[in-house]
């Protein structure tokens, strides 16, 4: 796959949980194993407004053909992806979820490996 496939991938998933948070999180959240309340409702509707914003970069970010800019793009991915894969770690292990929440823990890892992968093995021109 290519970084362009890779930018696509990560659009539709920031896509569509940002939709799952925003439209049915109490449905969603269930799903984990975790009790819903307004104000989770809340704070997961707001991460699901800069999920979208995750999503539109990423998007965008498949026509890009600066490879400067596609490596502060990509680094940037590899960075967030990898602080989300060490907090969804820990939500994990210290079962704040149920096993359902591997799904995130796995979805963040192979997200900042690739990104990883085209930022420091690979030169990022697509």
């Amino acid at each position: 796959m290519g970084l362009k496939g890779l930018f696509t991938i990560t659009s539709i998933i920031a896509f569509l949980f940002a939709i799952l948070f925003i439209i049915i999180p109490t449905q969603f959240f269930s799903q984990y194993g975790i009790e819903s309340s307004s104000v989770l409702n809340y704070i997961g509707a707001l991460f699901g407004a800069s999920l979208i914003g995750i999503g539109l970069i990423a998007w965008q970010a498949r026509n890009i053909t600066n490879v400067d800019s596609l490596k502060v793009i990509t680094f940037s991915f590899f960075i967030a992806d990898g602080i989300g894969f060490i907090i969804a770690l820990l939500g994990q292990v210290n079962n704040l979820v149920n096993n359902l929440g591997w799904l995130t823990v796995a979805i963040y890892l192979i997200l900042s490996l690739a990104f990883a992968y085209y930022r420091f093995s690979k030169s990022v021109s697509k």
